[in-house]
């Protein structure tokens, strides 16, 4: 059962990144992160988890590693700073649902010499569970590492190695200090890597829930890959949207200015408003036909008192003004046409103003609307059934700021 839904969730991943129709700019612009996700999604048909060692130098990140393989495979030394790149080995388990795990050695991340930092923890923040190697009591810049891994809802065990320095006494305390530094929400797992302590425990674990897990984290690529393309194409669209507010304003101004017949000018105003929204929701990729332009425009209108008060209020009194001007005109010599320049120029400056809060208002809604029409990666992650509420609790974490961190309301014109 568990396989056919690791299956299931395969297709639905693949299916979704074959309907995302990408320019050679966006292929370009996101190679790196094109190229993660599709290993990501390679690992979850191939069912094969993969587990990130990361910690700071010295502590022994290599030699765990070792452990679990009962082989000395990863590159060891008395020196700090022996491992200067990622390398990856097979670790030959299987569970029930899985065929295979991928063990990741890293750098220290406070290691200088490293040519690409944030390849390195990006690599490793690909992993889909992370060993945390820590040699003693945690630090600033360990809690802030950890701190991270946290935000993106990645499911972190911290190992405790090199024990044979401390007492009993004395490790017990570096526990307690550890727990207590750690968020007493999360019950982070601090597990001793003293005979097979650790690989019992990862052994376990993996067969219990590494199916989930491996799930959950090719979700999390997918959605992290959406985001960024749906923002760079946001910001895109931003100056796209401005220049198109921009223009209307322009012509309405214009119109405005110019024209002195109140209908007219009124008619005027609104067929451009309503020109308007439409060209903004081809923007936005969201065909809106005249019917629901209009809506738009009526519901923007209402909903702001503004934007009704200048689009037709103001206005009509202006025209009222410039109106009598034009008729008394004779009768005074001409003198009586020296307020219609300012009052043509004040009202410009209306429309103007008004174009642009409706465009802005427009493009909210609009945005609003083609939300619908995406299938977002997210959603898939929150249909997931969660029997263990230490799963359910990290990776609320990461729908929460996800949601709180991406509305992009600010790219919006």
């Amino acid at each position: 059962m568990k396989r056919l839904k690791i299956n299931k969730n395969y297709l639905l991943l693949k299916n979704w990144w074959e309907t995302i129709d990408l320019t050679n700019y966006e292929k370009s612009f996101f190679n790196r992160e094109i190229i993660s996700f599709n290993q990501q999604l390679f690992r979850l048909k191939e069912k094969k988890i993969r587990i990130g060692a990361y910690g700071k130098s010295g502590v022994g990140k290599s030699s765990v590693l070792n452990s679990l393989l009962k082989k000395d495979i990863f590159k060891t030394d008395i020196i700090n700073g022996t491992t200067r790149a990622i390398q990856a080995e097979e670790w030959n388990i299987k569970g029930p649902t899985l065929n295979g795990v991928e063990l990741l050695d890293s750098p220290g991340f406070d290691f200088c010499d490293i040519k690409f930092p944030d390849k390195v923890y990006s690599s490793i923040n690909n992993s889909d569970i992370i060993l945390f190697i820590v040699s003693g009591d945690l630090n600033r810049n360990e809690l802030e590492e950890i701190s991270s891994f946290i935000k993106d809802g990645k499911k972190i065990i911290v190992t405790l190695n090199k024990i044979d320095v401390f007492n009993k006494i004395e490790l017990q305390e570096i526990i307690e200090s550890i727990k207590f530094k750690l968020p007493k929400d999360l019950k982070i797992p601090i597990i001793i890597n003293h005979e097979n302590n650790l690989k019992n425990y990862m052994t376990k674990m993996i067969n219990q829930y590494g199916e989930i897990f491996l799930t959950l984290n090719s979700l999390q690529s997918a959605d992290k890959l959406f985001l960024q393309i749906k923002e760079q194409r946001l910001k895109r669209r931003q100056k796209l949207a401005q220049s198109t507010i921009g223009k209307f304003s322009t012509i309405k101004a214009s119109t405005v200015a110019l024209n002195p017949f109140i209908l007219f000018d009124i008619a005027g105003s609104f067929a451009l408003d309503t020109a308007l929204i439409s060209e903004l929701s081809k923007i936005y990729g969201l065909n809106l036909k005249g019917e629901s332009t209009r809506k738009i425009f009526k519901n923007i209108s209402i909903n702001n008192l503004f934007l009704g008060a200048t689009q037709v209020g103001v206005n009509t009194s202006f025209n009222l003004v410039r109106k009598v001007i034009l008729l008394t005109a004779p009768f005074t010599n001409g003198l009586s046409l020296l307020p219609y320049g300012p009052i043509a120029i004040i009202q410009a400056a209306i429309a103007i103003h008004s174009t642009k809060i409706l465009g802005k208002l427009a493009a909210k809604e609009i945005f609003k609307r083609s939300k619908v029409s995406f299938i977002e990666p997210y959603l898939m992650i929150q249909n997931i059934n969660f029997n263990e509420p230490e799963i359910f609790k990290h990776i609320n974490i990461y729908l929460t700021k996800r949601n709180l961190n991406n509305n992009f309301v600010s790219f919006l014109p």
